[in-house]
């Protein structure tokens, strides 16, 4: 394998070139004599007027002289210019060719004479070009074809051997729904032409990283058993001007050679970003590449079945001449998976494993809230390579939730030394958390403590959701507060002082109380009114800056209202943990001595029940005189306007205990 990426390198060829060149030289264009067996030319028309040479052999058009001397040693000399008689400058010599004893032998003219002194002068040249071709193919990547940076680099994978389909996707089931009928498209085209339907153009794939937007564009070309062309947005832009726009013409000409087939372009904010962003004035060549993208999408030549599927976890800062109906006519969202979706996606991953008949996929699917389809595929992994470490043949319901623990919070370092003190402080700490979650109904149940340091953290608190949470209102808000601030508070109950170990609890607790006020309008003073605007730089791509559109009397206010949340969270969780302060020491030396307690382990050490969240009450709608069912219907749909996201509720409050 070596040895064939060595002979396809042009450079060892070169080599190659070089080194015969120079041996073809040593043979027949004879090397350097020696020194001392030279002669001057003066000197051997001396010797042959005296008698003392045997013989001298001469070439045409050479001015080299061998000189034969009576008694056996070679003599080398050389004429002026291998043009010059060299019988005339003997006869001008003296020497007399009737009496005279030398044999003179004349050699005609070498065949490769003329092709050697072509060559001196060719050779450099050569060696230039020779050397200038390789460093542009280096530097464009290419192994085979010279100057080849301006075709297409995508890779083609044909239809009739479909390695993903449908089935092996799980999870996004509406998002299934969406591509399957881009299968029909190409499928059965007559049956949509026969209803005057135009094949869409292209399908834009937006999801979180790891949602499976690749996996899917793979499963609609096995499905339709067509060619895959899959390429990269980076690709396409190189050192070049003009290299972007020449690889998507050669793309799309490919493509439409082989029509019907789809384009896959991952990551196509790389190239797709809004136009105008660059920083400076000078030219931009993705600008000039995006510009091909959106002529070949939606140009005047537009009866080709080719469908283009990109996919980006950016879709703020496409161009919006790239989102238009006629070219990205569908917008396909893959969100993460909700508990059914992340069961199914569990299933896929666990085909071909050996699982133990305790493995509960549904358990599992419970305790990975928030995790995306890439996750519970590491997850799964993982657990696999830990059962393998253990020497075992089955993987377990233990592997699993380690796996779990090992993907969000990290490995646990049980080799940190820690200090009696501190481990007792951690103790507490976490238990703080624990026990006013505990108390709080609107906090979800305690699934694991722990002690054990893993990745950042010096201890974890774990709760897990009964259900999938789309929307947060305010008390639950309040109760997350009060809840990430309970290790601060038992540890300042518990030993009259605070350690760092709440640094991210305190931060994660003053982002909530500032949402609620600025984005959420959840503050009676402030009423429902959004402060601050996220200022971000396209070409960038990150949030730089906050558009204040508040004055700073309002800022004023805004903090006051941010302290009293934080101050009445930070109040009910000490109130919560003075009145529970026998059970604080009792849960926290249980933790010292056992480091690990599990929820239903943790539960049975009270004896009244957890107190429950309000249960859900329909609100029966007023009918108003005159009204009609229509204006009621209007009302209805006003009362569901999309709420922006909150932060999720459940899951790991990350960092807790010292760092």
């Amino acid at each position: 394998m070596g040895e064939n990426k060595w002979l396809r390198n042009s450079f060892v060829y070169l080599i190659i070139m070089i080194a015969v060149l120079l041996l073809f030289f040593t043979i027949l264009g004879g090397g350097k004599s020696d020194p001392n067996s030279s002669v001057p030319i003066s000197q051997v028309l001396r010797d042959a007027v005296s008698g003392q040479i045997k013989e001298i052999d001469i070439t045409n058009d050479s001015d080299v002289v061998n000189v034969i001397y009576n008694d056996g040693s070679k003599k080398v000399s050389r004429r002026e210019s291998a043009t010059t008689d060299f019988t005339t400058q003997l006869k001008n010599a003296g020497y007399d060719f009737s009496k005279g004893s030398v044999a003179i032998k004349v050699n005609e003219s070498s065949q490769f004479g003329g092709f050697l002194n072509i060559l001196t002068f060719l050779l450099p040249t050569l060696l230039f070009i020779g050397v200038l071709i390789f460093m542009m193919r280096q530097a464009q990547g290419s192994n085979n074809q010279a100057l080849s940076f301006g075709k297409s680099r995508a890779r083609m994978f044909m239809g009739n051997k479909p390695s993903v389909t449908f089935n092996d996707v799980a999870g996004v089931e509406e998002s299934k729904q969406e591509l399957a009928e881009v299968v029909e498209f190409l499928k059965y085209p007559d049956k949509f032409a026969a209803l005057g339907a135009r094949i869409p153009k292209g399908v834009l794939l937006i999801g979180p990283p790891g949602t499976g937007k690749t996996l899917l564009s793979k499963a609609v070309a096995g499905e339709a058993g067509v060619p895959f062309f899959s390429i990269s947005g980076s690709e396409f832009v190189e050192m070049f001007v003009g290299v972007g726009a020449s690889r998507v013409r050669d793309l799309f000409d490919q493509a439409k050679r082989n029509s019907p087939c789809i384009i896959f372009i991952d990551e196509i904010d790389a190239v797709g970003r809004q136009r105008g962003a660059g920083l400076g004035g000078s030219h931009d060549e993705r600008e000039q590449t995006l510009n091909q993208i959106l002529v070949e999408m939606d140009g005047f030549d537009s009866n080709t079945n080719v469908i283009v599927i990109a996919a980006t976890n950016r879709p703020d800062v496409l161009d919006p001449a790239l989102l238009r109906p006629g070219r990205f006519d569908r917008q396909v969202i893959l969100d993460r998976p909700d508990l059914r979706g992340r069961m199914a996606v569990l299933e896929v991953h666990s085909k071909g494993k050996p699982l133990e008949k305790d493995v509960s996929l549904e358990v599992l699917a419970k305790q990975t809230p928030g995790f995306s389809g890439a996750d519970l595929e590491n997850m799964v992994n993982e657990a696999a390579i830990l059962a393998a470490r253990r020497n075992r043949k089955t993987i377990s319901m233990s592997e699993m939730e380690e796996a779990i623990m090992r993907v969000v919070a990290g490995p646990e370092r049980k080799s940190r030394l820690i200090s009696e003190k501190e481990k007792m402080i951690t103790a507490y700490h976490e238990v703080g958390h624990a026990l006013v979650a505990r108390m709080l109904p609107n906090v979800d149940p305690v699934h694991k403590i722990t002690i054990i340091p893993r990745g950042m953290a010096g201890g974890l608190t774990m709760v897990l959701p009964s259900d999938d949470k789309g929307l947060g209102t305010k008390s639950q808000f309040e109760d997350q507060i009060a809840w990430g601030l309970g290790g601060r508070a038992a540890e300042e109950i518990v030993f009259g002082e605070i350690s760092s170990g709440a640094s991210n609890d305190i931060e994660k607790a003053t982002g909530i109380a500032r949402q609620m006020v600025t984005r959420y309008g959840m503050s009676k003073k402030l009423g429902p009114i959004a402060f601050g605007k996220q200022e971000e730089m396209v070409f960038l791509g990150r949030e730089i800056s906050e558009q204040r559109n508040y004055s700073d009397e309002v800022a004023y206010e805004i903090d006051k209202e941010v302290r009293a949340l934080i101050d009445g969270g930070y109040a009910r969780a000490r109130k919560i943990l003075s009145d529970n302060r026998d059970k604080l020491i009792e849960i926290s030396e249980l933790l010292i001595q056992k480091e690990t307690l599990e929820g239903d382990e943790f539960e049975r050490l009270f004896d009244v029940e957890r107190p429950q969240p309000r249960p859900f009450v329909r609100p029966s709608l007023p009918v108003r005189a005159g009204g009609s069912e229509a204006g009621e219907r209007e009302s209805e749909a006003a009362s569901r306007i999309q709420q922006p996201k909150n932060p999720p509720s459940g899951g790991f409050w990350p960092a807790a205990g010292p760092a």
